[in-house]
């Protein structure tokens, strides 16, 4: 496999070099090959090149079989044009790889259980929900506008925008608990009533998967007051943003919690969900298992690789349950280790 790898800024680089030693145990033990080619985007593209996502970068990773990101952005880019800020990188490679579906897993460690901000009894059976958000569609991609008076953005759907990313949710369902809750404000938008209407078509197709609808203002609520009732969640792009960042934080290990981006074919792109902490950058302080278990997610999604994506979450129990952590979810009595070792000792597990 041809793996594109786009560092980023701030802690980007020190994660991604763990991720990267963690796939090539995992190629060493399960036998396949991989080959890397590094793509720069993000700030450290606006230093260099004037732009956050030159062609070339955007063309390697169009041209590899799947991406590994870091992480963009930071403090010094904060005062640029808007058109040049650095996660303007992110929309370029989602749009320009046509990856339109973003799945965010919410996994609840039991090893990291305290750090979860519920009452015990409501996690008492630990977490593990999956929200696959629509990417490249609605209100963020929409028409809008401003003058002096007013403002207005647009929420639109296509049915084929919609049929693709439930199609995609349908599928994730049937790998996981074959329980599918759809979010939508379908009460009162016509853009909800219209989602709703072809989940309800669609999941003809899949006899076997549990369907529910949910407003969003219900959902979100739902999610504190008792999480384990949701599997798989599938909602439109801002609703999907606002509830997989819920999600993530009920979990209490932000730094844990891996993401991927798909379109058609293996092409993803694989990052965690956490920011670039510049001010940690290079001083080998940074958790890198979220973007280890993207690797792992990637192997699932991308490759249908399921026993090597098994192998590398696994990896990463018994290094949990051996007891060593990273200064963000260090606890007493844990073994303190930094972003090289915890990357040496996962591999090391494989």
């Amino acid at each position: 496999m041809k793996i594109a790898l786009v560092k980023g800024d701030g802690i980007g680089p020190d994660i991604v070099n763990e991720a990267v030693k963690v796939l090539d145990a995992t190629a060493a033990k399960y036998n396949f090959e991989v080959t890397y080619e590094e793509a720069i985007a993000g700030g450290c593209a606006i230093d260099k090149f004037g732009e956050p996502l030159p062609q070339k970068s955007l063309d390697i990773c169009k041209a590899s079989d799947s991406v590994i990101l870091g992480a963009v952005g930071g403090p010094k880019w904060d005062n640029v044009e808007s058109n040049l800020r650095p996660e303007k990188a992110l929309l370029g490679l989602r749009s320009g790889m046509n990856l339109f579906c973003n799945l965010r897993p919410a996994i609840m460690y039991p090893q990291l259980k305290g750090a979860c901000p519920l009452k015990d009894e409501i996690v008492a059976n630990g977490l593990d929900i999956m929200v696959v958000r629509e990417l490249t569609g609605g209100i963020y991609f929409g028409k809008r506008g401003r003058d002096d008076n007013s403002a207005y953005d647009t929420l639109e759907y296509s049915i084929p925008e919609i049929e693709r990313i439930v199609k995609k949710s349908f599928e994730i369902a049937m790998v996981r608990d074959k329980k599918l809750t759809s979010v939508d404000k379908a009460n009162i938008l016509n853009s909800s009533q219209l989602w709703r209407s072809v989940v309800e078509r669609m999941a003809k197709d899949y006899p076997e998967v549990t369907v529910n609808h949910l407003y969003v203002d219900n959902a979100a609520m739902q999610l504190v007051r008792d999480p384990n009732q949701f599997d798989t969640i599938v909602t439109t792009n801002m609703f999907g943003d606002i509830l997989s960042d819920e999600a993530s934080q009920i979990t209490g290990s932000i730094g844990m919690l891996p993401s991927a981006s798909l379109g058609k074919g293996t092409l993803g792109m694989y990052e965690p969900i956490h920011g670039s902490a510049p001010d940690i950058a290079g001083m080998d302080l940074a958790n890198p298992i979220a973007t280890v278990l993207s690797v792992a997610m990637m192997l699932r999604y991308s490759f249908k690789m399921e026993k090597e994506a098994k192998a590398i979450e696994n990896a990463v129990g018994k290094v949990l349950d051996d007891g060593f952590r990273t200064g963000d979810i260090f606890e007493e009595g844990m073994k303190k280790v930094g972003t090289k070792e915890m990357g040496d000792l996962i591999a090391a597990a494989i």
